[in-house]
């Protein structure tokens, strides 16, 4: 009977293939300062029930921490435009065609954590299933941010064997109506 040496057996795996990229992702609207906002994005009215009431102000300076992680998955890139009509609390009612597809027209996802620091064989393809993308309208602007799960080599809180990935959210997109 023989055996093979520990060395053998060690498993390599992949290296991470950057940049990183995605083919679907997730999205979620967010409304907040406005008297009425309804979005629109993949065919889907995300604002039924409530799309003629206010939405009043954030809760928190640091509300956009609960965003994680969208609501509607498994989108391919990319629909048509997100279609929002609001009513900012001057009263001026507005429209506005988000394109998401032109903004993030190379499918690279956004992130914070440097490349050497995202653990080894995560991406080896480079990519990325299902970010969350969100679409906030606070009053007169429209802000388009991107968050991922991006796994760490180190945890991210000291002894909290459970935090070893980040979830940053990046700015990809803002305008002022």
């Amino acid at each position: 009977m023989s055996t093979q040496s520990d060395a053998k057996n060690t498993h390599q795996m992949a290296p991470n293939e950057f940049p990183l990229k995605f083919v679907d992702h997730s999205f979620e609207p967010y409304c907040y300062n406005t008297l009425a906002c309804t979005v629109v994005y993949n065919n889907y009215d995300f604002n039924l029930r409530d799309a003629n009431k206010p939405h009043g102000p954030p809760r928190s300076p640091d509300y956009r921490d609960d965003w994680w992680p969208a609501s509607h998955g498994g989108i391919s890139n990319f629909p048509f435009p997100a279609e929002v009509r609001w009513v900012s609390l001057d009263g001026v009612a507005h429209e506005a065609k988000v394109d998401i597809g032109a903004i993030f027209k190379n499918e690279l996802v956004l992130y914070k954590v440097s490349n050497s620091e995202i653990r080894e064989g995560m991406f080896p393809q480079g990519m990325v299933a299902d970010p969350s993308i969100f679409l906030e309208v606070n009053n007169r602007t429209i802000n388009v941010y991107m968050a991922a799960m991006i796994p760490t080599k180190t945890e991210q809180i000291a002894g909290n064997k459970y935090s070893d990935a980040r979830i940053d959210l990046v700015l990809a997109w803002t305008h002022i109506y």
